[in-house]
Formats: structure tokens, sequence, C-alpha cells
């Protein structure tokens, strides 16, 4: 057997190890999430969004399945700096200690940005988005009779896709950090960002204009604080690297100096030798 294959095997073997942990602490928090469970429903289902409708139960199944869906909904917000830890642990081997100490700091940053996504687009976005859709079934003469388990389902995916988004800063901070990206390419590369943004914009919100700017003007000035964050982080990741070009040179040159001194040692030895 090789030594890549060894290398591939320990890989392997310690992305096992990894998960195994991430699903020992998800079984604990879907253990917990059961009892939180029923009045974060109960505050969905009375909250000032969802009081002026309706909720039906369309299926037999469908109060168990929106009780699992929020289960294991808020399992995994419990468990995602654990998440992002066990990914951490996993590439820190491969960064340098000052690497591997800022990146570790990111963390928890990351659960507080998923959750500032998440309340932005339920106390912002969502009243919008749930106005909107009533005044068109007003407008087209539609009565909306409204399932709970569709009703719920809606709601995720309006709520998960901003947890995500919020995450830029970090992620470009992060990858800033490690050399992999610069702020001079993320301004050069702005406007194709912009248009991302808009896009993804177009697809999480209703038809109109002023829904679809209430989203990209946040969305655009989340990316402008990212490229400011970045500075920050590419500053740092510049110092550590000409802290290692010297820390580098350091070494080379106690290198070369012991095998001067080595050197002369040999030779010293060889005259004691033949004087003998």
């Amino acid at each position: 057997m090789t030594e890549k294959n060894l290398t591939i095997i320990e890989h392997i073997d310690e992305i096992r190890k990894r998960l195994m942990i991430i699903v020992v602490f998800f079984v604990v928090a879907v253990a917990g999430s059961f009892f939180i469970a029923k009045p974060i429903i109960q505050f969905l289902q009375s909250d000032v969004v969802a009081e002026e409708i309706t909720l039906n139960a369309f299926n037999v199944l469908d109060p168990i399945m929106i009780y699992l869906k929020v289960i294991i909904f808020l399992a995994v917000i419990i468990i995602s700096p654990v998440i992002m830890y066990q990914l951490w642990a996993f590439i820190s081997p491969g960064l340098h200690e000052t690497e591997r100490r800022a990146t570790l700091n990111y963390i928890p940053f990351t659960f507080f940005l998923f959750i500032g996504g998440v309340a932005f687009s339920y106390f912002v976005l969502l009243p919008y988005v749930m106005k909107f859709m009533m005044n068109l079934s007003t407008d087209l003469d539609i009565v909306q009779t409204i399932g709970i388990n569709e009703y719920f389902s809606f709601l995720f995916q309006l709520l998960i896709p901003f947890g995500i988004i919020f995450q830029l800063p970090i992620v470009l901070l992060f990858l800033t950090r490690l050399g992999i990206l610069d702020p001079a390419t993320l301004v050069k590369i702005r406007k194709y960002a912009y248009f991302t943004l808009f896009v993804i914009a177009a697809f999480i919100t209703p038809p109109d204009l002023f829904s679809h700017l209430f989203v990209t003007v946040p969305l655009f000035a989340l990316y402008e604080i990212s490229i400011f964050i970045s500075r920050f982080g590419y500053r740092k990741y510049l110092k550590a690297e000409q802290q290692r070009e010297a820390e580098e040179v350091q070494t080379e040159q106690q290198r070369k100096l012991e095998e001067v001194r080595a050197e002369q040692q040999r030779q010293i030895d060889e005259v004691m030798g033949q004087q003998e």
C-alpha cells in the first residue's frame, strides 16, 4: 500500500469521526428541540404574519410532519457551531498556527449571522411577501385556502436561504484571511456579484419592484460590508506572510550557520586526526 493510499484512508477515517460527532450532537439537539418545537409552532401560527390566515391540514400526517420539520430545523441551528467547528478541525491541519487561531475565532459569528439572516427574512421580508400575495389573491378574486404544511415549507424556503446568504461576510473574511481572495479581486468582480445577488433576490421575492429592491439593496450592502471586513483579514494575512517569510529567512540562515560550523568542526577533526 502506497503512502498516498494511507493518506486517503486517514482522511476518510477523519471524515468519518467528524461526521459521527455531528450525528451525536444532532441526536441530542433533536431530543432537546422536541420540547421547544410546540411553543415555536404556536408562536408562528399566532404571530402578526399569520394571524390573518387560517392554516388547514389537508393530510392526516400534516401535524406530525410540521412537528418534525421544526424539530430538525431547530436542531440544525443549534448544532451549526458544532458543524462549523468540525469543518474547521478537518481543514486546520493544513493551516499555519496563526491561521488556525484566526479562523477558529470566526465560528461563533457564523451562528449569529445565520440567526440574523433568519430574523431579517422573517420580521422584515415575510410580512411584505404575505401582504403582496394576499392582495394579489384579492385582486384576482381568489379565495386562498392555505395548508399548514405548505405554509411552513414556504416559510423554511424563505428563512434558510437568507440564513445562508448572511454568511457572506464570514466566508469572504475567511478566504481573504487565507490569501485565497483579496479585496481588490472582490472589488473587480463587484458587478458580477451584484448581478448574482440581483438574480437571487428575484427568485425569493414577489414579482414587484418594491419588494425586489427591498431585498436587493440589503444584499448589495451586505456585499459591500463583506469587502470592508475582508480588508482587515487581508492585512492580517499579509502581516502573517511577512512574519512567516522572516522566520523562514532566519531559519535558513541558522541552517547555513550550523552547516558552516559543522564543516569547520569536520576540518578541525581531520587536522587533529592527521597530527595523531
